[in-house]
């Protein structure tokens, strides 16, 4: 079992026994991030509850980068394709035993996220090439994901809506949704479950619906929940 700290916030925080996934980078520079994350990423209310939404919109350096930053023990890579034929050129640029994480349902960007021909980046000396879904992600393309090889999923990205993506609960049915239907066909597959983890026991419902791993992300925004999340999470790596 392993902790994925998820951007924004995996681009700045390592901490011990967890997996820091940075980006989500694209093939060029994409200008803006810091404003954008300052702008857009809020407490909102929509319909009587609070969320946090965000329009970072994939505002990253570039995968040049990201490269030059990564920490191959202690990283993941995250990639976002916006056309297909950068696919190539990513291909070249990324050395085959760099972890990725692909990207292939960013919410806010202006354009749909290309996910074909991405099998591309499957290499065994890669210890994680996994894929991020949306929650939309119909079961139907799981498994044209898994017959094209991937055995890594990352169950799941924030929820669209035009006010930006949502974090959270709202996220968290969508979420158990695709780790049960993956763990229970696919049982060969590692899962990392993420969306509205805010306390151990949110960990401990997504594992016993078939998840392996977990991200994290805006419960940072809490030092209290976060403390005492990481808390039980390294008592129970030390019980091991």
């Amino acid at each position: 079992m392993t902790i994925f700290i998820s951007p924004p916030f995996g681009n700045y925080i390592n901490l011990p026994e967890t997996k820091s996934i940075k980006g989500s980078y694209t093939l060029k520079p994409r200008g803006g991030l810091i404003f954008q994350i300052l702008k857009t990423l809020r407490l909102t209310e929509i319909n009587g509850e609070y969320h946090w939404i965000n329009k970072i919109g994939l505002r990253n350096q570039g995968i040049d980068y990201g490269l030059e930053r990564y920490n191959h023990q202690t990283d993941i890579l995250s990639i976002a394709i916006l056309e297909s034929n950068e696919i190539e050129e990513l291909n070249k640029k990324i050395p085959s035993n760099v972890n990725l994480e692909i990207n292939v349902s960013c919410p806010n960007a202006e354009k749909e996220m290309t996910s074909g021909g991405v099998e591309v980046f499957l290499n065994p000396e890669r210890e994680w090439c996994c894929l991020k879904l949306s929650p939309c992600t119909s079961t139907g393309r799981v498994d044209k994901y898994y017959n094209d090889g991937f055995r890594q999923f990352h169950c799941c990205n924030t929820y669209p809506s035009e006010n930006g993506g949502i974090s959270g609960e709202a996220v968290k049915p969508h979420s158990e949704k695709l780790v049960k239907y993956i763990s229970d066909e696919y049982p060969d597959c590692q899962i990392v479950a993420g969306g509205g983890i805010y306390n151990y026991h949110n960990l401990v419902r997504y594992r016993n619906l078939g998840a392996t791993h977990f991200s994290v992300s805006t419960l940072f925004f809490n030092p209290v929940k976060t403390f005492y999340f990481f808390h039980n999470y390294y008592l129970t790596l030390l019980c091991k």
